[in-house]
């Protein structure tokens, strides 16, 4: 299917598969390390299980993670470019990873080769199935007839209602990425401390509360929905979980009940954003009157 522009993401968008099939978007693949190879972080999960990377780290192993190539980005492009068709790009938040940047210097490098061509760059300020949804959304206004320049601004006008509410069980996984403390995640395994964190408005990960026990943890995600959340049953509400889909189901089921939402789409958080956020992780998107 021919589109007046293709739709680029980043893998850490943690899309299904086939949700990415429907909308005809194409996906630039992180890397992560874990062992002694390195993969690519493809949705279809070609290269590497999730299941099998969630064991892995439950079992001590770590990971890391590597941003798209600037070759990657030139190679992507351009073969798009030579079939005549524009792009409008999504990225990871700036805050995050590097890729954004990649890819604004690739898109101003290919300006001059690809004249009659257009690249839009647009930072998400997004992660996981947050930047998942915000695609999503704009592949829908894709499918209704917006052009690249509509598309774009709707991204631009938009991005900052995407609302990131999340919580994690290990607490290692924090610390290690620099998110809290040695002393506070000590402290707050010994207490059964669950901590609720957000992605602000500059993009970044931020811890916004000590909640005690899981199951209080969860509830609290659906909490903030409840105070920002958008005209919720008429949402599709995306939930991604770091392998413990029941989890990540329940929160579903208290989404449903509380605001009667028809649809919730659930995801694995993938490698990229897993070896960050650690086994046990569950999220919850949706579209709010501010972050």
């Amino acid at each position: 299917m021919m589109h007046d522009f293709v739709l680029v993401t980043d893998s850490t968008a943690d899309l299904p598969a086939e949700m990415i099939s429907q909308y005809h978007i194409v996906i630039l693949p992180l890397e992560f390390t874990i062992g002694e190879a390195t993969y690519h972080d493809y949705p279809d999960q070609r290269e590497f299980p999730l299941s099998q990377f969630y064991a892995l780290l439950r079992n001590g192993s770590q990971s890391k993670t590597a941003q798209v190539s600037y070759h990657v980005f030139e190679q992507t492009f351009e073969e798009i470019l030579k079939n005549g068709q524009d792009i409008l790009y999504i990225g990871f938040s700036s805050a995050l990873s590097g890729t954004y940047n990649t890819a604004c210097i690739v898109a101003e490098d290919l300006k001059s080769k690809y004249p009659q061509q257009k690249i839009l760059v647009v930072d998400s300020l997004c992660a996981s199935l947050g930047q998942g949804l915000f695609v999503y959304q704009i592949a829908r206004q894709r499918e209704k007839g917006a052009s690249l320049e509509e598309a774009y601004q709707w991204a631009m006008d938009n991005r900052l209602h995407v609302c990131h509410w999340f919580t994690v069980d290990d607490l290692s996984h924090l610390k290690r990425g620099g998110r809290i403390s040695s002393a506070a995640a000590l402290v707050g395994t010994a207490l059964q401390i669950k901590p609720v964190l957000h992605v602000d408005n500059e993009g970044r990960l931020i811890p916004m509360e000590k909640i005690r026990g899981r199951a209080h943890s969860l509830s609290a995600l659906v909490d903030k929905m409840a105070q920002t959340a958008i005209d919720p049953k008429n949402q599709v509400i995306f939930i991604s979980h770091g392998d413990c889909l029941d989890d990540a189901q329940g929160v579903a089921q208290l989404v449903k009940e509380r605001f009667d939402v028809a649809e919730v789409v659930i995801n694995y958080i993938g490698p990229v954003i897993g070896t960050h956020s650690g086994p046990g992780t569950v999220a919850l998107f949706f579209m709010g009157n501010n972050r």
